[in-house]
């Protein structure tokens, strides 16, 4: 059943990912006992609810990248599962400032053989990344994505942000101050939320 999910995103896994991605379920729904990383009521579902969720971000993403940098990570949401899905092709950046959940996502990078770099430290404070992917899943309203995304986003980067019912009128709020083009993605978990594509983010002159 979830290789079928995951072929219904186009996604030819091999039986190595697979057992890497339930391993990555396992260690989140054990850590999630301690650690506040996914909501209590999704434990149950973290498969339905979170990895493939997260797979359709790299499901859409563009394919030549070499540079993807995840925001506020948290549990790993997408950024390892992204990481697993790739194989090991390119290294992910996440940044994270919670220490507890750094610990989760260096002892998964560890234990999985992951290609990723854990940064413990605010988004505000992080060094410009220059990113080609810039992803964020539950983490902030889309104006102050767009304010990372002006920092952390290369000029040509892509932003892959997962947003929920009321993405419209984030939208709306964003359009107020930046210019920038989306495409909208309708999630497979929830079809009343998307994922944003965001290119050409720049801010409107005041």
């Amino acid at each position: 059943m979830s290789e079928g999910n995951l072929r219904n995103l186009d996604l030819d896994v091999s039986r190595e990912t697979i057992e890497k991605l339930e391993a990555f379920e396992a260690l989140l729904a054990k850590w999630t006992k301690t650690i506040n990383l996914v909501a209590p009521n999704t434990v149950s579902s973290i498969w339905e609810r979170h990895i493939i969720d997260s797979a359709q971000v790299y499901s859409i993403s563009p394919k030549a990248w070499s540079n993807w940098v995840d925001l506020g990570s948290g549990g790993g949401l997408p950024a390892l599962v992204v990481a697993i899905l790739d194989g090991g092709q390119h290294p992910l950046t996440l940044i994270e400032s919670d220490q507890r959940k750094c610990l989760f996502l260096n002892t998964v990078r560890r234990e999985l053989s992951l290609n990723v770099l854990v940064k413990p430290e605010r988004i505000e404070n992080a060094n410009p990344t220059y990113s080609d992917i810039l992803s964020a899943r539950a983490l902030a309203p889309l104006p102050k994505l767009f304010e990372f995304a002006n920092t952390h986003l290369s000029n040509d980067g892509t932003a892959l942000f997962s947003k929920g019912e009321k993405y419209q009128e984030e939208l709306d709020a964003a359009n107020e101050n930046w210019f920038f083009e989306c495409v909208e993605h309708t999630s497979i978990t929830n079809p009343a939320s998307r994922i944003l594509e965001i290119s050409r983010i720049r801010p409107r002159e005041s």
